[in-house]
């Protein structure tokens, strides 16, 4: 909600908040589940009357604010738990949009995957080319409990790490090839997980079959 000077100690000069920055605009708000209690009824005033006053102030601003807001939490059970407010859940809640988990989707993977690797070649200024296909079988098959957002840092690791123009498992990050391991991941029961396994390990080791078996 911003400050004016001498509001605070440190406060040497006016701030505008975000609420005001997004004046005839939209202003996204993500982990909206995370809110503290007091936070919550502050959000719900400005929810209802698009006005607030900045810290140190009490001169109203008023705004035209369209809110898109995000949470990876059940709201609805925190506001029957008493962690969340019900008014406030009603009133975020007047066109919901609910995105599946990553694991539900799995067709979007290799679409992403397509964009992060354009998106950080021009970051890293590389020119790495794509995944492997052994690569790709793991981000298939394994299950994304960090969703896009793990997704994105697996990538980001390996553009950081690799020297080549493909990307092979030797890139990914070594958490995340203990957790694509046999019986790791949901998918330990496919009889193809083992076959993936192992070809992903030959891969790594450039097909020296005594390393890969280590």
């Amino acid at each position: 909600f911003g400050h004016v000077r001498g509001a605070f100690t440190g406060a040497v000069k006016d701030k505008i908040g975000r609420f005001q920055r997004a004046h005839g605009s939209s202003l996204y708000l993500d982990e909206i589940g995370e809110m503290t209690p007091g936070m919550q009824l502050r959000f719900l005033r400005v929810l209802e009357t698009m006005e607030f006053e900045r810290v140190g102030d009490s001169t109203p601003v008023k705004v035209d604010v369209r809110v898109i807001a995000a949470t990876n939490r059940d709201l609805r059970r925190k506001v029957e738990l008493g962690e969340f407010r019900e008014d406030l859940y009603f009133r975020l809640k007047v066109v919901e949009i609910h995105l599946p988990a990553l694991r539900e989707r799995r067709d979007d993977i290799p679409l992403l995957v397509h964009h992060f690797v354009s998106t950080f070649n021009r970051v890293f200024s590389k020119s790495i080319e794509a995944v492997s296909d052994s690569v790709m079988e793991l981000f298939m098959s394994y299950h994304w409990p960090g969703n896009v957002r793990q997704l994105e840092n697996v990538l980001e690791h390996a553009f950081v790490l690799s020297r080549r123009q493909i990307l092979t498992p030797a890139d990914l990050p070594s958490d995340f090839m203990k957790a694509t391991g046999p019986g790791s991941s949901p998918n330990a029961g496919d009889p193809t997980a083992e076959v993936r396994a192992i070809f992903a390990a030959l891969e790594q080791a450039s097909y020296n079959k005594s390393e890969a078996a280590r």
